[in-house]
């Protein structure tokens, strides 16, 4: 435990991030005496994605860039006690822990104390039951691949007070990859909701990575950040007041704002006075923010209420076919022969599934499911149309008249269609509720 400036630096925002971004915020963490590292590689989804994954095999179902990831940073991380923590154990974080030791011994490194957390998988009759008491008929009819419980910080913080090198965790709240590590450092108590709350919006600011540092920020002539090819990822400074500072790993592309940071801060809160995680509801109702060098900004004012009595559940299943089909259509009309196209597909697969229609180039980001949007819109005049059409299905074989009918417009027209492109994929959905959390407690223990 200590009073002195925390500095925490995070090197990825989800899974399939850059991993180039690592040693950058390790020699800058070593230059200014951080303490930890953290990755953070989970998304809704894929936590359902790593469960298939361990499903095929026992030993896999953790974060796929594990060691692209840890493995430029393991040796300078031991060598300066700078603790690593992470989510990247997904659907397997012992596998995940296993495999860190064993790149430790691969590399001749000191074998670390790695801590693995548990908890967050809902698999027993009474956290099953309780789910389908609250859900109804339509729990026993989805084909679960995975439930998951987001679980808070505690853990995170005694493990590292017992001695922790590393913490592998599966689903945590993304805020808590730092709140844990701060209450370990500075010893506040679990109920310390001030100062939980501007831990938590301290982790909120780094769980996307570059996003804070410009990456997510930039447009080209409104809002210009230089060295786009290399971002820097972002360092937070936290004093013992809950107070806390954002800024880069040096030598870095990117740009660290009032403006980069304002963005983040809202960045998926639905209620600034109300951001609801396991550990606090924080309040950046009343927020400052301030420039204090370049690249680098304070934030004040952030504050915390008690946390929620339960916790956030994902469940993630099976959810039949996704079939996408491309063609494209270039030169004289080719807008109005793309519509006849997908004009054409609609009336040959007629009711069998629901089609989305996106004209790429001059309708598909702002269509709708349902193509309100497409039909309300006044034909232009674009001369280079990708024609992209998708269906679902819980049927394999229905799904995939989606593909042979796209193929078939090479010849069955309109004309000159070309570079069709087609795949099929399942499909995964998801579903969200929430639980007591004396139905999930969570728990901790060393990887021996």
């Amino acid at each position: 435990m200590s009073s002195g400036t925390f500095k925490i630096g995070c090197a990825t925002g989800f899974s399939g991030d850059r991993t180039d971004g690592v040693l950058p915020v390790v020699n800058t963490l070593i230059q200014t005496g951080g303490q930890v590292l953290i990755f953070e590689t989970l998304a809704e989804r894929t936590l359902a994605l790593s469960q298939l994954a361990k499903n095929r095999d026992p030993e896999f179902g953790y974060e796929p860039l594990l060691v692209d990831l840890v493995g430029p940073a393991l040796g300078l991380c031991l060598q300066h006690e700078i603790k690593i923590v992470s989510n990247f154990g997904a659907a397997n974080p012992p596998a995940a822990g296993r495999r860190i030791k064993a790149l430790a011994r691969e590399r001749g490194l000191r074998i670390p104390r790695v801590a693995v957390l548990a908890g967050d998988q809902l698999t027993n009759d009474a956290q099953r039951d309780y789910l389908r008491q609250r859900m109804g008929p339509q729990f026993d009819r989805l084909d679960i691949v995975s439930i998951n419980a987001y679980q808070g910080a505690a853990e995170i913080a005694d493990a590292l007070l017992s001695g922790a090198d590393v913490v592998v965790a599966g689903r945590v709240a993304d805020p808590s990859l730092v709140v844990g590590p701060a209450l370990a450092h500075f010893g506040w108590r679990i109920d310390d909701w001030h100062r939980l709350g501007c831990a938590t919006m301290a982790g909120h600011l780094l769980e996307c990575g570059t996003q804070v540092t410009g990456g997510y920020f930039a447009i080209p002539g409104l809002k210009d950040v230089a060295g786009m090819d290399d971002l820097g990822y972002p360092i937070a400074a936290i004093d013992d007041s809950g107070s806390f500072s954002i800024s880069k790993a040096t030598s870095t592309g990117g740009l660290v704002s009032k403006q980069t940071v304002k963005e983040q801060l809202l960045y998926e809160v639905h209620d600034p006075a109300a951001y609801l995680t396991p550990d606090v509801t924080a309040d950046i109702s009343r927020v400052t923010v301030t420039e204090t060098a370049k690249d680098v900004v304070r934030i004040d004012c952030v504050t915390g209420h008690a946390r929620p009595d339960t916790l956030k559940v994902n469940i993630c299943y099976q959810g039949g076919w996704l079939a996408e089909a491309e063609i494209s259509y270039a030169g004289i009309q080719a807008e109005a022969r793309a519509r006849l196209a997908a004009e054409t597909v609609q009336k040959r697969l007629g009711t069998q599934l629901k089609l989305r229609i996106d004209l790429i180039g001059a309708s598909s980001i702002f269509g709708d499911d349902d193509g309100e949007y497409l039909r309300r819109q006044t034909p232009g005049r674009s001369r280079d149309i990708r024609l992209r059409i998708a269906g679902a299905h819980p049927q394999k074989d229905i799904a995939e008249k989606v593909l042979r009918e796209v193929t078939a417009l090479y010849t069955c027209g309109p004309a000159g269609g070309g570079g069709v492109r087609t795949s099929l994929h399942p499909r995964l959905n998801t579903l969200s509720s929430l639980v007591p959390r004396d139905l999930a407690p969570a728990s901790w223990h060393f990887l021996e």
